[in-house]
């Protein structure tokens, strides 16, 4: 609003001062945006559509037939990634930008509508046996080509969430499959490899200059794999719950100095939380088991200085980040 015609028009007496300042009030207002509003409506009408599809299969599975649904299925998901190959913007090693949000979202619906129909087929009719892996394996590498070619991080997401499924699988099936046990070393282990695999790809990413803007998402992914493994292993090794202790102290120091360099509280703001949870399981550790009664007293203490210390940190290091 150009609020200098308006003054110049009070000053000449065509507008009252009363009108001139209800002029400067309303242009001070700041223009309300319903870019997200029309994202989240979008997000869940794909969600809504796809639970709507997996209800109305469950309800109606004996009177449609299982192959109909399969090809159902299998057409919404081909249609979708049809529209989008043949709309798509031409490949880049940089960031992308959409062609409009009804794409993004024809993209995503597609995605979830092909692991519907892989993981239904399994189901059903046990296409790749006892190889459960495949299942896994399959929508992974479909949905790392699908978001590299057309720039979406929603469906890095599904990628990086199916090859932690399919590392889980592989290395511990009839555990997970079988006796729904998730309390395994191997699969500790397993974790821990893939967050340190997910934050070398966030490193390459930038490194070779290829997609770095899905850097932030590897390392948040790697990050939160990282230190619930480390917990998960601080938990579950309690013979030398120590040497794990250390070791989340060392990611924590490694995700601190990443925090300062890249000027994100929200990582600093993660690995404060996590290390919080591990110092605090290791300090009742050691002294309820050890000094039981007075422990406890100790223990009290602790929790109530730490809290304190702990916002003061985190208040600090905000300013700092900000000032950086």
């Amino acid at each position: 609003m150009n609020l200098s015609l308006f003054e110049r028009l009070n000053g000449e007496g065509l507008i009252s001062n009363e009108s001139l300042e209800k002029i400067k009030l309303q242009s001070g207002k700041k223009i309300l945006s319903v870019h997200w509003e029309l994202k989240t409506i979008l997000y869940l009408g794909v969600l809504l559509l796809t639970s709507g599809l997996g209800v109305l299969v469950y309800k109606n599975i004996d009177s449609i037939g299982h192959m109909a649904v399969l090809i159902f299925i299998a057409l919404v998901s081909a249609s979708g990634y049809f529209y989008c190959f043949k709309n798509k913007p031409a490949f880049s090693t940089g960031k992308v930008e959409s062609p409009g949000s009804f794409f993004d979202y024809i993209l995503l619906l597609a995605s979830l509508c092909f692991i519907i129909f892989i993981g239904y087929w399994q189901y059903q009719y046990e296409v790749f046996g006892n190889r459960f892996g495949l299942a896994g394996f399959i929508p992974m590498v479909v949905f790392f080509f699908t978001a590299y070619a057309f720039d979406h991080l929603g469906i890095l997401c599904l990628a990086i969430t199916n090859l932690g499924a399919w590392a889980g699988i592989v290395v511990t099936p009839s555990k997970i499959l079988k006796e729904n046990d998730f309390n395994s070393g191997t699969l500790i282990l397993t974790g821990l490899l893939l967050g340190i695999l997910l934050i070398l790809a966030a490193k390459a990413s930038i490194q070779k200059k290829f997609k770095a803007h899905f850097a932030f998402t590897y390392t948040n992914f790697g990050m939160h794999i990282l230190f619930i493994s480390c917990l998960a292993g601080l938990f579950h090794f309690e013979s030398i719950y120590l040497l794990w202790f250390l070791l989340l102290i060392g990611i924590a120091w490694y995700f601190y100095m990443e925090s300062v360099h890249q000027g994100s509280f929200y990582l600093l703001l993660m690995l404060t939380l996590y290390s919080y949870i591990g110092i605090s399981y290791t300090i009742i550790h050691m002294l309820f088991w050890n000094m039981q009664t007075f422990g406890f007293y100790l223990l009290c203490l602790y929790f109530i200085s730490s809290g304190i210390g702990l916002v003061f940190f985190l208040v600090r290091m905000n300013k700092k980040l900000k000032s950086s």
